[in-house]
């Protein structure tokens, strides 16, 4: 859909007036309200690195504050017929419809995201709690399983309070995708978004207030992942996490977590890869391989940042990727032709830059990008990179940012050798029009989620999630509900089996 640009730039402007004339504050027990401690932290847009506003600076003692009104909120919520959470559920989404280009805004101007794909990000929020408002009512079924003898049956109910950490990337839909299960279920959460785009989760915490989620059922923490994350996953009446983010943060967490025996849902980084064969349809693979490398400022953990493209094909195919970088449009997110916003952060600007070094120096070719665009802003240009070897970092080491590295292969088990040559194992991408060959292929991959002949196109039944160093766990469908939810079973006896004998005279 397009924007009206007056409508974007009213909304938006509301917003900042807002931000900027008082701190952005927790959202606990169902009000906002400012840090105990009085402490703040200064939030800028990485478009020009202004300061759009100060944001409440959470510390332990906020986490206890959250976690109580969690835990006592859970009581009531646990115990709430799954009709009215349903229907909850479905207000909230609605309410998240009312204010989609309002989010879309926020975000945009917030993490550098482009317009555009915010607004899709929007609505994806509302369908993620729609989905999982219409399964609702069945989130407690479990089994029959009858003996002669005896009757078992299952159910599930909620695990409890659960903490949620969620990534800067496209924040407001990743959100969601964790917090509509957990309320489906039955949980409480407390919820702690990345401290580089705290905004979207407080409209997410008005949103559901005002559709009536009962106080303490949704808690917001915002901080640092020291100040407010650590004392999260520690907290003793937090009986899961679940967390999106990089890999090592994800090792901290689970060690963190360690001596509560907290339950963890891991979604961590990736180095995917896109095989291109020679006889697939190579238009519809291009287009593919630049959506999936270059959208989302190529900050996205299912970007197939990987080229794996067979010999034969590789220069007719960088050739067909080239003509088609050189006509993508970096520049302000708030416009609705931009491809590429800026990157989160100035220190994020850095790290992406230093793999352009590493390329040049490791003996890779930068064949287009590969530069910060100058000026205030993290702006850096789509960057493509070919003559790689597998052991170079910029083929190893998941650089989150838009650059594209580029490898070949001679026959299939070079390419799955390839593939699998990395210690993340998330998504991959496989181009061919031989389909025994795409589900060889497929089968032989060491990643959660195998895309034949396509880019990332998400059905919310079905498992999202990698194995390796990219996380542990799956979302979507029932799967989300193995973390928010235990499995009970009752065994019934029917009176009609021998029960053993101690203690009598013999």
């Amino acid at each position: 859909m397009d924007a009206d640009p007056n409508r974007v730039t009213q909304l938006l402007k509301q917003r900042l007036e807002r931000y900027s004339s008082e701190p952005l504050r927790h959202f606990i027990d169902g009000e906002p309200v400012p840090d105990p401690a009085g402490e703040t932290f200064l939030n800028t847009t990485p478009i020009d690195n202004s300061t759009i506003g100060s944001v409440a600076w959470g510390t332990g003692g906020t986490v206890d504050l959250a976690c109580q009104s969690s835990a006592a909120a859970f009581k009531e919520w646990r115990s709430t017929s799954a009709a009215y959470r349903k229907e909850l559920l479905h207000r909230i989404a609605d309410g998240i419809d009312r204010q989609a280009m309002e989010i879309a805004a926020v975000e945009s101007y917030d993490t550098g995201q482009p317009l555009r794909f915010m607004v899709n990000a929007g609505k994806r929020g509302a369908a993620n709690f729609r989905y999982f408002a219409d399964i609702t009512p069945t989130v407690a079924n479990g089994q029959s399983i009858p003996t002669p003898n005896h009757l078992n049956y299952t159910y599930r109910q909620p695990i409890g309070p659960v903490g949620i950490i969620t990534p800067w990337n496209t924040p407001f839909m990743l959100a969601t995708w964790k917090i509509a299960p957990a309320l489906a279920s039955g949980c409480t959460v407390v919820h702690k978004p990345a401290e580089w785009s705290p905004y979207s989760a407080a409209i997410l915490a008005e949103i559901a207030s005002d559709a009536g989620l009962p106080k303490g059922v949704l808690n917001v923490v915002h901080g640092t992942g020291e100040s407010v994350g650590r004392p999260l996953t520690e907290h003793p009446l937090i009986k899961a996490i679940a967390f999106v983010g990089d890999t090592e943060t994800g090792r901290r967490i689970l060690q963190q977590g360690a001596s509560t025996l907290k339950r963890v849902h891991f979604e961590l980084g990736g180095k995917n890869p896109v095989i291109v064969f020679k006889d697939a349809d190579l238009d519809r693979a291009s287009d593919a391989v630049l959506f999936m490398t270059f959208s989302l400022n190529g900050q996205r953990c299912t970007s197939s940042s990987r080229l794996i493209v067979e010999r034969s094909i590789h220069d007719r195919f960088i050739d067909m990727l080239l003509s088609k970088i050189d006509n993508l449009i970096v520049g302000n997110p708030m416009a609705w032709t931009t491809d590429i916003g800026p990157l989160i952060s100035r220190t994020h600007l850095e790290k992406v830059r230093s793999y352009f070094t590493s390329a040049r120096d490791e003996g890779a070719r930068i064949v287009a990008g590969g530069s910060v665009v100058a000026g205030k802003g993290n702006f850096v240009t789509p960057t493509l990179i070919v003559d790689a070897k597998s052991e170079m970092r910029v083929a190893q080491e998941e650089i989150f940012g838009p650059v594209l590295t580029a490898l070949t292969f001679d026959n299939t088990v070079d390419a799955v050798e390839l593939a699998n040559g990395v210690e993340y194992g998330l998504a991959a991408y496989v181009w061919t029009n031989d389909l025994e060959r795409a589900h060889r292929v497929a089968s032989a991959l060491d990643v959660g989620m195998v895309w034949l002949n396509s880019e990332n196109v998400r059905n919310l039944q079905a498992p999202f999630g990698g194995m390796k160093s990219s996380g542990i766990g799956r979302d979507g469908g029932d799967y989300s509900f193995d973390l928010y939810m235990e499995t009970k079973n009752v065994c019934v006896a029917m009176g009609t089996h021998e029960i053993p004998k101690l203690g009598r005279n013999r």
